[in-house]
């Protein structure tokens, strides 16, 4: 991960109501890839799991809103499961 997408996490996790969409966007797109959907106030990422497979988010003036922000966090920590259990079966 890089140091810039790692802080705007840490601040995710520290305060889920004062997130940028713009920064929400860019975490998103480091772990998710580019959106499916962009055109509209909402941006789509799939996920590589089946069942709830894609993260939606929208821009509120500018900001994100505070469920997305965790759900994204959900996501990534589901994610950093996944692949550390990869890595020890790699082992």
């Amino acid at each position: 991960m890089t140091d810039a997408v790692a802080k705007i996490v840490e601040r995710m996790r520290r305060n889920p109501q004062n997130v940028s969409f713009s920064d929400l966007c860019r975490v998103c797109e480091y772990y998710f890839g580019s959106p499916r959907q962009r055109d509209s106030s909402h941006r789509i990422y799939k996920t590589p799991w089946k069942g709830d497979p894609r993260i939606n988010i929208q821009d509120d003036n500018g900001k994100a809103k505070a469920y997305q922000v965790g759900q994204v966090l959900k996501a990534i920590d589901r994610l950093e499961v996944q692949d550390g259990n990869k890595d020890k079966e790699a082992d």
